[in-house]
């Protein structure tokens, strides 16, 4: 159920993309819609790893450097069936974790200073479970391809408000004026729409990884402990995070409830645990 969703999320994406092309430019702006989405997903495909580390100051480690942490790294990816990836570590107080690569055999993990000093080493270990879940389900590339969509359909909403003003609507003649205010609408719905469908991407892809998580570490109970600690953690000691990276972490660094909730890149923490909690009782490891 969870791949069908984001199936039908990913179409979704494309056929607001092709679409809000459509409006502006016909054929010839579907055309360009695709490859201006062809283009952003190469580019992140190859450089998006690279550029989150660095915007995080994120240095690469040993063994040598934290047996511990790496220790427990190597030993998951064994388990999972995986390799090993590169391991980072990121100087700040915040507790919390991501891992990024465009594919398994490309993939890091990361985690702050923060989050080695508050937890147990059961806790570490279903984060970090957690993390190479996504590095196996592919998450990652499926979150960024679904970011790149979303950025492209907020481009192209930009140009096509920028049109509607100055060049009228493609259909303006024939509609008095009607394809002018149909594009600018069109223009502002679409991001909106784009960015509903990118966070709905994302938190489904939480759910999964935390699943993955439990069976990856065999102890879906401290995997819902780690969760609630860094819950805690980040309402404590807020992260400088950007916006565009939030549904990376393992909890959003991010804070917002109400209406922000819809535009949340992670399931509400009590649902997170609940599953969790009901993964211990219904299954054995």
């Amino acid at each position: 159920m969870n791949t069908l969703k984001t199936t039908f999320l990913m179409a979704l994406l494309t056929v607001l993309l092709v679409t809000l092309g459509g409006a502006l430019g016909g054929q010839g702006g579907m055309g360009i819609a695709l490859v201006l989405a062809a283009g952003m997903n190469f580019f992140s495909y190859w450089f998006s790893d690279k550029m989150v580390l660095s915007m995080y100051g994120a240095r690469e480690i040993t063994e040598s450097d934290d047996p511990r942490f790496y220790s427990i790294v190597r030993r998951l990816a064994l388990r999972a069936g995986l390799p090993m990836p590169k391991v980072y570590l990121i100087d700040t107080d915040t507790p919390n974790a991501f891992a990024t690569g465009r594919n398994p055999q490309h993939a890091a993990v990361a985690a702050t200073s923060g989050i080695l000093r508050i937890l147990s080493e059961d806790e570490l270990a279903g984060v970090m479970a957690h993390e190479l879940a996504h590095v196996k389900n592919r998450d990652i590339l499926i979150q960024t391809v679904a970011a790149t969509f979303a950025g492209a359909i907020t481009y192209l909403a930009q140009m096509a408000q920028f049109a509607a003003i100055f060049g009228g609507g493609r259909h303006d003649d024939d509609e008095g004026g009607g394809g002018i205010f149909g594009m600018i609408l069109m223009a502002i719905l679409a991001p909106i729409a784009a960015m509903l469908v990118q966070m709905a991407i994302s938190r489904s892809r939480e759910f999964g990884a935390d699943a993955g998580g439990a069976s990856i570490s065999g102890s879906p109970l401290s995997l819902a402990n780690a969760l609630q600690k860094l819950e805690m953690g980040n309402q404590q000691i807020p992260m400088e995070a950007n916006a565009a990276t939030a549904h990376m972490f393992i909890v959003s660094p991010l804070t917002g409830g109400g209406l922000m909730s819809l535009f949340s890149t992670h399931p509400p923490m009590a649902e997170r645990v609940a599953r969790l909690q009901e993964i211990a009782r219904t299954q054995s490891y």
